[in-house]
């Protein structure tokens, strides 16, 4: 055990640092910054003069409501509201909603040719919630894979 001369001066200077710590300011108060508000978020917008992923947010949204609203497995309801907030219907793809024996589909795609990159999206009841992505073209053209029915508004 240390004698007490040995601890007496270090907790000494130990409570006069607290207390110094504590004691009320004397002098022009610290400056503060003004807090400056945070951005407000735009709102999702088609963009013609972006890119792909430039339309990939706005074009998830708009699956995302459909879905929400609908739980929807008609792709082309998904057709529909992309060409309601702008997107060109000539540059679509869609899956079938049936299967060939006529059950149906598991899931359905829908795409947007897009400059070379497809906007594709996927919902149904086999996936747990809707899907968008951005896909390069392919080779042949195109963004879905197979036979798809024709789009039309």
């Amino acid at each position: 055990m240390r004698p007490l001369r040995t601890v007496l001066p270090v907790l000494a200077a130990a409570v006069m640092t607290l207390c110094v710590a504590c004691a009320p300011q004397t002098g022009p108060p610290a400056q503060t910054t003004a807090s400056t508000p945070a951005p407000t978020p735009t709102a999702l917008a088609l963009d013609p003069g972006g890119d792909a992923r430039a339309n990939l947010a706005f074009f998830a949204a708009t699956v995302d409501d459909v879905w929400s609203d609908t739980r929807s497995v008609a792709s082309s309801d998904y057709v529909t509201a992309l060409v309601g907030v702008g997107f060109d219907i000539a540059a679509m793809e869609r899956t079938a909603d049936a299967t060939t024996v006529g059950n149906p589909a598991d899931s359905v795609q829908f795409s947007v040719l897009w400059e070379g990159e497809c906007l594709v999206g996927q919902v149904g009841p086999s996936i747990a919630r809707p899907v968008a992505v951005v896909l390069p073209e392919l080779p042949e053209g195109g963004c879905l894979v197979g036979n798809t029915p024709a789009v039309d508004g």
